[in-house]
């Protein structure tokens, strides 16, 4: 056995009204009022706009069946992915900034502090400081370097200084989506099979897995229509892979072989982030406007529902928190867990 140490634009345009199952919280109630942080981004130099407007507004915002601990606003364009940085006690949250299939140059990474206050506005920024950031989307710390899946490469940084490290491309991807680390130095990728024609997205047949070695070697772990065009990514038990389909309502175990394994049906339908806490999954679906967690082969209940447009969640492991990027609304929510 080997070991092993979150959106899609179909998403957007194939959300349909649907009523959401009846919420079975397992999120504790915050003590105190909800915060509302305003994040105005304050340094010198203004990010760029977007080149490209979203193909539907967003709708109008709905009340979740939790309230959350914070809730972030203003600093926020199309946040796809939250990582929490356990050794900069942080979070970092890639924004799309326009479409996320775009080749625009105009994304970027901010940076959170967890007790309610932005550090960074543009932590990384493409256009500044000769990086190049398109439609970033999954991100994950690999050793001292994080790695950011934008479109058909990954993009590295220094975790600290955050300068580009270099970037490794993915051969015939198409929607690289999230990013998770081996414990090895390498990471998995999803490419979640979404092209662009005319603006709109169109499936593109690439549902794959890619794997990359601690040297920067890419090779295909997986590729079918089968994958249901993988999203989330996570370590399972004994670091084993696990993902969730945008295309389907799927989680399922990838073997060493490419192979799908222990298939569970999650209640919702085109699902986005995932994580492994403990011994379940959290798992997000924007069909049903719901966050579900369960274990791999078991039953999903819902912690969190009325919650439009969840992409890559996150999971902060000091202080047992959710967090949960709004991509329609433009915020990022935190969610205290049991």
């Amino acid at each position: 056995m080997y070991s092993y140490t979150s959106l899609s634009l179909i998403s957007v345009m194939a959300l349909v009204a649907c009523t959401p199952p009846k919420p079975l919280p397992e999120v504790n109630e915050p003590a105190r009022p909800t915060k509302e942080v305003e994040l105005e981004p304050s340094a010198p130099t203004p990010l760029p706009e977007p080149t490209v407007s979203k193909p539907l507004d967003p709708p109008p915002v709905a009340e979740p069946s939790v309230e959350p601990a914070l809730k972030f606003t203003g600093a926020f364009a199309t946040p796809e992915s939250v990582l929490y940085d356990p050794a900069g006690d942080r979070y970092l949250v890639s924004n799309i900034n326009g479409d996320p299939g775009a080749v625009d140059g105009n994304g970027y990474v901010l940076e959170l502090s967890p007790n309610g206050t932005v550090t960074n506005p543009k932590l990384i920024a493409g256009g500044m400081n000769k990086v190049r950031l398109d439609a970033p989307k999954g991100m994950a710390i690999v050793g001292t370097e994080l790695w950011v899946a934008d479109i058909t490469v990954v993009r590295k940084f220094d975790l600290k200084t955050a300068a580009h490290r270099g970037d490794i491309q993915l051969p015939r991807a198409t929607f690289a989506n999230d990013v998770v680390a081996t414990p090895d130095g390498g990471a998995f990728v999803s490419d979640s099979a979404v092209k662009f024609v005319d603006g709109a997205p169109q499936p593109a047949g690439t549902d794959q897995i890619f794997l990359i070695d601690k040297a920067g070697k890419v090779k295909v772990l997986s590729k079918s229509p089968e994958l249901g065009g993988p999203n989330g990514l996570t370590l399972g038990p004994g670091n084993t892979l696990i993902t969730c389909t945008i295309k389907g309502d799927e989680v399922y175990r990838l073997t060493e072989k490419g192979e799908r394994d222990v298939v569970t049906k999650v209640p919702g339908g085109m699902l986005d982030g995932l994580l492994a806490v403990d011994d379940t999954l959290i798992v997000s679906s924007w069909k049903t406007e719901t966050v579900y967690r369960g274990p791999l082969g078991g039953v999903f209940k819902p912690v969190l529902t009325k919650v439009k447009g969840v992409a890559d969640i996150g999971y902060d492991s000091k202080r047992k928190r959710l967090l949960v990027p709004r991509f329609l609304d433009d915020t990022v929510e935190v969610y205290e867990l049991k």
